[in-house]
């Protein structure tokens, strides 16, 4: 895709190509057999122009008990957000956040044939965090499992395609 195309606080599928040139284990992979999942939520990075994905999950019981545990251990919990996308709970995994490049976005989300957004206040929430989990990573504190120094180094180095 052209960066043109591409409409931060909307939801989106990522090429394969991307997870063969990152050789990062701790990323979420697409499905198997070409299944387009999970689903990323993207935003910005106003610092570096860099595109950030989240991945998306629909398994809210099992992070909900992730986020607790967090919640009990540091009062706050940065790296898991539940909310509504779609008109369902959805999980956005900040601890899975990477950094990409337009080229390596497949294509957008569509629901009953509509791109639909992240709500603005759930967005806000989510930028928020990943500025301040972007900060403590860069401090060295593992708060993120891919090596998103290693990849954001990785993507500002690579040419961005036409």
């Amino acid at each position: 895709m052209k960066e043109a195309d591409i409409r931060p606080g909307y939801v989106y599928h990522i090429k394969d190509s991307y997870f063969d040139l990152a050789k990062d284990d701790k990323l979420m992979r697409n499905h198997e057999g070409g299944a387009h999942r999970p689903t990323y939520f993207c935003l910005k990075d106003e610092k570096t122009g860099l595109l950030w994905v989240i991945p998306m999950s629909s398994r809210v019981e099992k992070y909900t008990a992730h986020m607790q545990k967090d919640i009990e251990r540091y009062g706050k919990c940065l790296k898991i957000v539940i909310g509504e996308y779609a008109s369902v709970n959805a999980v956005f995994l900040l601890q899975n956040m990477f950094p990409i490049l337009p080229q390596y976005i497949n294509h957008i989300h569509i629901v009953k044939k509509n791109a639909v957004p992240v709500n603005t206040n759930l967005q806000t929430i989510l930028g928020r965090n990943f500025r301040e989990l972007l900060r403590l990573h860069r401090k060295g504190m593992k708060v993120v499992f891919p090596d998103i120094i290693r990849l954001e180094k990785l993507m500002l180095e690579e040419p961005e395609s036409e």
